[in-house]
Protein backbone atom coordinates (compact mmCIF):
# COMPACT_ATOMS: atom_id res chain seq x y z
CA UNK A 1 0.00 0.00 0.00
CA UNK A 2 1.10 3.44 -0.94
CA UNK A 3 -0.22 5.22 1.87
CA UNK A 4 2.21 6.97 3.23
CA UNK A 5 4.20 8.03 -0.54
CA UNK A 6 1.06 9.38 -1.97
CA UNK A 7 0.21 11.36 1.82
CA UNK A 8 3.86 13.50 1.29
CA UNK A 9 2.33 14.61 -1.94
CA UNK A 10 1.65 18.34 -1.28
CA UNK A 11 -0.43 18.75 -4.31
CA UNK A 12 -2.43 15.93 -3.77
CA UNK A 13 -5.54 17.53 -2.44
CA UNK A 14 -5.36 19.94 -5.40
CA UNK A 15 -6.28 16.93 -7.62
CA UNK A 16 -9.31 15.34 -6.02
CA UNK A 17 -12.63 16.58 -5.96
CA UNK A 18 -15.31 14.97 -3.46
CA UNK A 19 -19.22 15.00 -2.53
CA UNK A 20 -20.85 14.29 0.32
CA UNK A 21 -24.26 12.35 0.91
CA UNK A 22 -26.62 13.17 3.55
CA UNK A 23 -29.72 11.04 4.82
CA UNK A 24 -33.22 13.18 5.85
CA UNK A 25 -33.57 13.62 9.05
CA UNK A 26 -36.63 12.36 11.06
CA UNK A 27 -36.72 15.10 13.76
CA UNK A 28 -36.24 18.34 14.34
CA UNK A 29 -33.03 17.17 16.68
CA UNK A 30 -32.14 15.38 13.95
CA UNK A 31 -32.22 17.96 11.52
CA UNK A 32 -30.16 20.50 13.39
CA UNK A 33 -27.68 17.55 14.41
CA UNK A 34 -27.18 17.55 10.02
CA UNK A 35 -26.97 21.37 10.01
CA UNK A 36 -24.09 21.15 12.16
CA UNK A 37 -22.14 18.33 10.07
CA UNK A 38 -23.35 19.92 6.77
CA UNK A 39 -21.78 23.42 7.98
CA UNK A 40 -18.88 21.01 9.17
CA UNK A 41 -18.10 19.60 5.92
CA UNK A 42 -18.77 22.61 3.77
CA UNK A 43 -15.72 24.48 3.93
CA UNK A 44 -13.77 21.55 2.46
CA UNK A 45 -15.52 22.69 -0.56
CA UNK A 46 -17.04 19.55 -2.19
CA UNK A 47 -18.15 19.25 -5.75
CA UNK A 48 -22.03 18.92 -4.72
CA UNK A 49 -23.42 17.70 -1.64
CA UNK A 50 -27.01 15.44 -2.21
CA UNK A 51 -29.62 14.92 0.77
CA UNK A 52 -32.32 11.98 0.05
CA UNK A 53 -35.54 11.64 0.70
CA UNK A 54 -37.78 8.61 2.18
CA UNK A 55 -40.40 6.64 0.01
CA UNK A 56 -43.25 8.46 -0.64
CA UNK A 57 -41.62 11.51 0.43
CA UNK A 58 -42.16 10.79 4.09
CA UNK A 59 -39.39 13.26 5.03
CA UNK A 60 -39.90 15.58 2.18
CA UNK A 61 -40.11 18.55 3.90
CA UNK A 62 -37.54 18.55 5.90
CA UNK A 63 -35.35 17.41 2.63
CA UNK A 64 -36.85 21.12 0.65
CA UNK A 65 -36.03 22.68 3.83
CA UNK A 66 -31.89 21.20 4.50
CA UNK A 67 -31.53 22.03 0.61
CA UNK A 68 -33.27 24.85 0.73
CA UNK A 69 -30.94 26.40 3.55
CA UNK A 70 -27.63 24.80 1.76
CA UNK A 71 -28.28 26.87 -1.18
CA UNK A 72 -29.06 29.96 0.82
CA UNK A 73 -26.74 29.80 3.59
CA UNK A 74 -23.64 28.28 1.77
CA UNK A 75 -21.58 28.24 -1.50
CA UNK A 76 -21.99 24.55 -1.76
CA UNK A 77 -24.22 23.18 -4.97
CA UNK A 78 -27.01 20.50 -3.46
CA UNK A 79 -28.29 18.17 -5.52
CA UNK A 80 -32.04 16.56 -4.57
CA UNK A 81 -32.65 12.61 -4.16
CA UNK A 82 -35.82 11.68 -6.40
CA UNK A 83 -36.84 8.35 -6.60
CA UNK A 84 -39.91 6.51 -8.40
CA UNK A 85 -41.20 4.43 -5.15
CA UNK A 86 -44.57 5.16 -4.08
CA UNK A 87 -45.14 8.30 -6.38
CA UNK A 88 -47.10 8.43 -9.97
CA UNK A 89 -45.57 10.56 -12.14
CA UNK A 90 -47.35 13.92 -11.67
CA UNK A 91 -46.66 13.61 -7.92
CA UNK A 92 -42.63 13.36 -8.96
CA UNK A 93 -42.83 16.15 -11.71
CA UNK A 94 -44.54 18.47 -8.85
CA UNK A 95 -41.68 17.42 -6.51
CA UNK A 96 -39.21 18.79 -9.09
CA UNK A 97 -41.03 21.94 -9.65
CA UNK A 98 -40.28 22.88 -6.17
CA UNK A 99 -37.31 22.32 -6.44
CA UNK A 100 -36.34 23.66 -9.33
CA UNK A 101 -38.30 27.18 -7.82
CA UNK A 102 -35.92 26.89 -4.76
CA UNK A 103 -33.56 27.25 -7.27
CA UNK A 104 -31.78 23.33 -7.70
CA UNK A 105 -30.01 22.72 -11.04
CA UNK A 106 -28.74 19.09 -9.77
CA UNK A 107 -30.71 16.12 -9.20
CA UNK A 108 -29.60 12.05 -8.23
CA UNK A 109 -32.26 10.41 -9.95
CA UNK A 110 -32.79 6.83 -8.78
CA UNK A 111 -35.73 4.03 -8.74
CA UNK A 112 -35.04 3.37 -5.77
CA UNK A 113 -35.89 0.26 -2.66
CA UNK A 114 -39.39 -1.07 -2.58
CA UNK A 115 -41.09 -0.09 0.80
CA UNK A 116 -40.09 -3.10 2.78
CA UNK A 117 -36.63 -1.98 2.33
CA UNK A 118 -33.20 -3.51 0.79
CA UNK A 119 -33.88 -6.96 -0.29
CA UNK A 120 -37.86 -6.91 -1.09
CA UNK A 121 -39.14 -7.46 -4.30
CA UNK A 122 -39.59 -4.09 -6.32
CA UNK A 123 -43.05 -3.59 -8.26
CA UNK A 124 -43.54 -0.63 -10.27
CA UNK A 125 -45.89 2.12 -8.80
CA UNK A 126 -49.11 2.51 -10.86
CA UNK A 127 -48.82 5.75 -13.16
CA UNK A 128 -45.33 6.18 -11.98
CA UNK A 129 -41.73 6.20 -13.36
CA UNK A 130 -40.76 2.24 -13.90
CA UNK A 131 -37.00 2.50 -13.10
CA UNK A 132 -34.39 4.84 -13.11
CA UNK A 133 -34.02 5.36 -16.93
CA UNK A 134 -37.30 6.81 -17.48
CA UNK A 135 -36.77 9.37 -14.44
CA UNK A 136 -33.76 10.53 -15.88
CA UNK A 137 -35.81 11.48 -18.95
CA UNK A 138 -38.06 12.58 -17.29
CA UNK A 139 -36.17 15.25 -15.42
CA UNK A 140 -34.52 16.29 -19.20
CA UNK A 141 -38.22 17.13 -20.24
CA UNK A 142 -38.45 19.72 -17.51
CA UNK A 143 -34.72 21.10 -18.18
CA UNK A 144 -31.33 20.48 -18.43
CA UNK A 145 -30.47 19.82 -14.88
CA UNK A 146 -27.04 17.73 -14.31
CA UNK A 147 -28.55 13.86 -13.03
CA UNK A 148 -26.53 11.69 -11.28
CA UNK A 149 -27.54 8.02 -11.01
CA UNK A 150 -26.22 4.93 -9.55
CA UNK A 151 -24.06 2.28 -10.49
CA UNK A 152 -22.92 -0.98 -9.13
CA UNK A 153 -19.49 -2.68 -9.06
CA UNK A 154 -21.42 -5.63 -7.74
CA UNK A 155 -24.09 -5.58 -10.00
CA UNK A 156 -27.71 -4.72 -8.38
CA UNK A 157 -28.71 -7.21 -5.82
CA UNK A 158 -32.00 -7.86 -8.34
CA UNK A 159 -29.91 -7.71 -11.62
CA UNK A 160 -29.69 -11.46 -13.18
CA UNK A 161 -26.11 -10.51 -14.38
CA UNK A 162 -23.74 -7.77 -15.35
CA UNK A 163 -25.36 -7.36 -18.87
CA UNK A 164 -28.45 -6.60 -17.56
CA UNK A 165 -27.36 -3.87 -14.96
CA UNK A 166 -24.82 -2.09 -17.79
CA UNK A 167 -27.65 -1.91 -19.90
CA UNK A 168 -29.74 0.04 -18.17
CA UNK A 169 -26.89 1.97 -17.10
CA UNK A 170 -26.18 2.67 -20.63
CA UNK A 171 -30.10 3.60 -20.94
CA UNK A 172 -29.92 6.40 -18.22
CA UNK A 173 -26.77 7.66 -19.93
CA UNK A 174 -28.91 7.53 -23.11
CA UNK A 175 -31.73 9.75 -21.78
CA UNK A 176 -29.22 12.60 -20.23
CA UNK A 177 -27.61 10.98 -16.89
CA UNK A 178 -24.35 13.55 -16.20
CA UNK A 179 -22.62 11.01 -13.87
CA UNK A 180 -22.99 7.55 -12.04
CA UNK A 181 -22.01 7.17 -8.22
CA UNK A 182 -21.27 3.58 -7.60
CA UNK A 183 -22.80 1.80 -4.34
CA UNK A 184 -20.08 1.63 -2.22
CA UNK A 185 -17.63 -0.87 -1.99
CA UNK A 186 -14.51 -2.20 -0.45
CA UNK A 187 -12.28 -4.11 -3.06
CA UNK A 188 -11.18 -1.61 -5.45
CA UNK A 189 -10.31 -4.19 -7.94
CA UNK A 190 -13.83 -4.86 -8.22
CA UNK A 191 -14.26 -0.92 -9.07
CA UNK A 192 -11.74 -1.29 -11.58
CA UNK A 193 -12.86 -4.31 -13.16
CA UNK A 194 -16.82 -2.51 -13.65
CA UNK A 195 -15.53 0.05 -15.06
CA UNK A 196 -13.54 -1.44 -17.84
CA UNK A 197 -16.76 -3.25 -18.43
CA UNK A 198 -19.02 0.08 -19.00
CA UNK A 199 -16.41 1.61 -20.94
CA UNK A 200 -16.49 -1.43 -23.13
CA UNK A 201 -20.10 -0.74 -23.69
CA UNK A 202 -19.83 2.45 -24.74
CA UNK A 203 -20.42 4.01 -21.75
CA UNK A 204 -18.16 6.99 -20.85
CA UNK A 205 -19.58 9.71 -18.11
CA UNK A 206 -17.78 9.72 -14.96
CA UNK A 207 -18.32 6.36 -12.92
CA UNK A 208 -17.92 7.87 -9.31
CA UNK A 209 -16.72 5.46 -6.53
CA UNK A 210 -18.89 5.44 -3.71
CA UNK A 211 -16.97 5.43 -0.03
CA UNK A 212 -18.40 4.58 2.82
CA UNK A 213 -16.56 5.26 6.37
CA UNK A 214 -17.11 2.69 7.99
CA UNK A 215 -18.87 3.62 11.86
CA UNK A 216 -20.11 0.62 12.52
CA UNK A 217 -18.81 -2.32 11.59
CA UNK A 218 -21.28 -4.43 12.59
CA UNK A 219 -24.10 -2.34 11.35
CA UNK A 220 -22.14 -2.40 7.45
CA UNK A 221 -21.88 -6.15 7.73
CA UNK A 222 -25.29 -6.62 8.16
CA UNK A 223 -26.49 -3.86 5.55
CA UNK A 224 -23.72 -5.88 3.09
CA UNK A 225 -25.39 -9.22 3.27
CA UNK A 226 -29.04 -7.72 2.26
CA UNK A 227 -27.13 -5.05 -0.47
CA UNK A 228 -25.19 -8.05 -2.44
CA UNK A 229 -21.63 -6.04 -1.18
CA UNK A 230 -18.15 -8.26 -0.67
CA UNK A 231 -16.51 -7.88 2.84
CA UNK A 232 -12.99 -8.84 2.43
CA UNK A 233 -11.43 -11.06 5.18
CA UNK A 234 -8.82 -8.36 5.60
CA UNK A 235 -11.53 -5.37 6.45
CA UNK A 236 -13.23 -8.14 8.62
CA UNK A 237 -9.52 -9.08 10.42
CA UNK A 238 -8.38 -4.89 10.82
CA UNK A 239 -12.39 -4.33 12.88
CA UNK A 240 -11.59 -7.22 15.14
CA UNK A 241 -12.03 -7.06 18.70
CA UNK A 242 -12.96 -3.23 18.56
CA UNK A 243 -16.83 -3.63 19.14
CA UNK A 244 -16.16 -2.05 22.70
CA UNK A 245 -13.28 0.65 21.47
CA UNK A 246 -15.18 3.25 19.80
CA UNK A 247 -12.01 5.59 19.78
CA UNK A 248 -9.81 2.82 18.26
CA UNK A 249 -12.64 1.71 15.56
CA UNK A 250 -12.35 5.63 14.30
CA UNK A 251 -9.11 5.41 13.67
CA UNK A 252 -9.04 2.14 11.76
CA UNK A 253 -11.70 3.97 9.66
CA UNK A 254 -10.03 6.87 8.86
CA UNK A 255 -7.18 5.16 7.66
CA UNK A 256 -8.93 1.85 5.82
CA UNK A 257 -10.93 4.69 3.90
CA UNK A 258 -7.93 6.43 3.35
CA UNK A 259 -5.76 4.02 1.73
CA UNK A 260 -8.91 2.92 -0.21
CA UNK A 261 -8.75 6.53 -1.80
CA UNK A 262 -5.06 6.72 -2.20
CA UNK A 263 -4.82 3.83 -3.93
CA UNK A 264 -7.70 4.77 -6.42
CA UNK A 265 -5.99 8.23 -6.88
CA UNK A 266 -3.23 5.57 -8.28
CA UNK A 267 -5.24 4.01 -10.86
CA UNK A 268 -6.47 7.75 -11.99
CA UNK A 269 -9.22 8.38 -9.81
CA UNK A 270 -9.92 12.14 -8.80
CA UNK A 271 -13.73 12.77 -8.19
CA UNK A 272 -14.82 10.53 -5.22
CA UNK A 273 -18.47 10.31 -3.21
CA UNK A 274 -18.83 9.93 0.54
CA UNK A 275 -21.67 8.35 2.35
CA UNK A 276 -21.37 10.17 5.69
CA UNK A 277 -24.51 8.88 7.22
CA UNK A 278 -24.37 12.57 8.54
CA UNK A 279 -21.63 12.35 10.40
CA UNK A 280 -18.79 14.78 9.80
CA UNK A 281 -15.65 13.66 11.92
CA UNK A 282 -14.99 10.57 10.13
CA UNK A 283 -15.53 12.35 6.66
CA UNK A 284 -13.72 15.15 7.82
CA UNK A 285 -10.70 13.09 8.81
CA UNK A 286 -10.25 10.88 5.96
CA UNK A 287 -10.17 14.00 3.58
CA UNK A 288 -7.98 15.50 5.62
CA UNK A 289 -5.92 12.82 5.07
CA UNK A 290 -5.84 12.86 1.37
CA UNK A 291 -4.98 16.10 1.56
CA UNK A 292 -7.95 18.12 1.48
CA UNK A 293 -8.32 20.95 3.94
CA UNK A 294 -10.96 23.61 4.46
CA UNK A 295 -10.94 26.33 1.99
CA UNK A 296 -10.41 29.13 5.20
CA UNK A 297 -7.38 27.59 6.36
CA UNK A 298 -8.81 27.61 9.92
CA UNK A 299 -8.26 24.11 11.95
CA UNK A 300 -10.92 22.06 12.88
CA UNK A 301 -10.84 19.68 15.78
CA UNK A 302 -11.42 16.14 14.54
CA UNK A 303 -13.48 13.62 17.96
CA UNK A 304 -12.26 10.70 16.49
CA UNK A 305 -14.51 9.17 19.42
CA UNK A 306 -17.47 10.49 19.06
CA UNK A 307 -17.60 9.63 15.30
CA UNK A 308 -17.90 5.75 16.13
CA UNK A 309 -20.06 6.37 19.12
Amino acid sequence: MSFFRQSRRSDLGTNIRVSFEFFPPKTELMEERLWETVTRLAPLNPDFVSVTYGAGGSTRERTARTIKRILTETDVNAAAHLTCVDATKEEVDAIVREFAAMGVKRFVALRGDPAGGVGAHYKPTPGGYENGAELVAGLKAFADFDISVSAYPEKHPESPDFATDIDMLKRKVDNGATRAITQFFFENDLYERYVEKVRRAGIYIPILPGILPIHNFAQVTNFCSKAGTHIPAWLAERFDGLENDPQTHALVSSAVAAEQVLDLVERGIQDFHFYTMNRADLPFAICHLIGIRPASGNAVEVNLAGAAA
